[in-house]
């Protein structure tokens, strides 16, 4: 058999490979590719039997493989390599595609190829990408992804306090006390949940969910109290839309 590592990450491709080729004799050829597009042209010229697929990457998510292939038949099988937590396993689980947890383990690597090489007859994998491709999108509903050092953690919208800008960085404060320092802009967070009506961007360095307010004071301005204690200032040119919400919502 012949396979595809595609992984935008140098090292994780390094690993995978190194474990295929002392571990997994019946796969002979392992390509690479570190993007998606990358990664398409090589399943294209080289038809590998297994791809092993990272959901998470710049510029192409892994999950947009079907989009490549519309016209064409898949006869390879897929198996994400992913560091999402237990909420995206669901999504796997339900869509019977097959994964990987990074760190990869090397028995589970083997069950996975096995898996592969005794369904390379089927002709199922589109349906079950769209099904994992629903599941997912039903996953993000109320849900947010905050790319953490360990992986992805996927965040409910009610376990949120609010957003404080950090530079290029964004702190997420959340209910049970802890705080995440998250790669990505208060602009980023505040573009995702703009259809959010609880979710209010008060001053440019905060967005904040009106579930947890607990006060609004007048004290050094317009201020609001969240449940942590935390006091947020109110802009002065959004002073009278914030409070327009306020009589709208509450």
């Amino acid at each position: 058999m012949k396979a595809i590592i595609i992984d935008d990450e140098k090292r994780a491709r390094r690993i995978l490979k190194t474990l295929i080729e002392e571990e997994c004799p019946e796969i002979v050829t392992v390509f690479d590719a570190e993007n998606l597009l990358e990664g398409v042209a090589i399943i294209k010229a080289e038809q590998p039997d297994v791809v092993f697929l990272d959901i998470e990457m710049p510029n192409h998510s892994g999950l947009q493989i079907l989009e490549f292939f519309k016209n064409d038949t898949i006869n390879f099988q897929i198996i994400f390599t992913t560091a999402y937590g237990h909420y995206a396993i669901d999504a796997f689980k339900l869509s019977a595609v097959d994964y990987l947890l990074k760190p990869i383990d090397i028995d589970e690597l083997k069950t996975a190829i096995n898996k592969a090489s005794d369904s390379l007859e089927e002709n199922f994998i589109k349906e079950k990408l769209l099904n994992l491709e629903r599941n997912f999108q039903q996953l993000a509903l109320n849900k947010i992804a905050l790319e953490v050092p360990k992986g992805i953690r996927f965040v409910s919208h009610e376990d949120i306090l609010f957003f404080e800008a950090d530079g290029v960085y964004t702190k997420v404060f959340l209910q049970n006390g802890k705080t995440e320092l998250i790669c990505k802009t208060l602009k980023h967070f505040t573009e995702q949940l703009s259809n959010k009506p609880l979710f209010y961007k008060p001053h440019r360095s905060y967005l904040i969910n009106l579930k947890y307010m607990t006060e609004i004071t007048k004290k050094d301005g317009l201020q609001v109290i969240m449940s942590n204690n935390k006091s947020i200032p109110i802009a002065r040119d959004r002073k009278d839309e914030f409070m327009d919400i306020i009589n709208r919502v509450f």
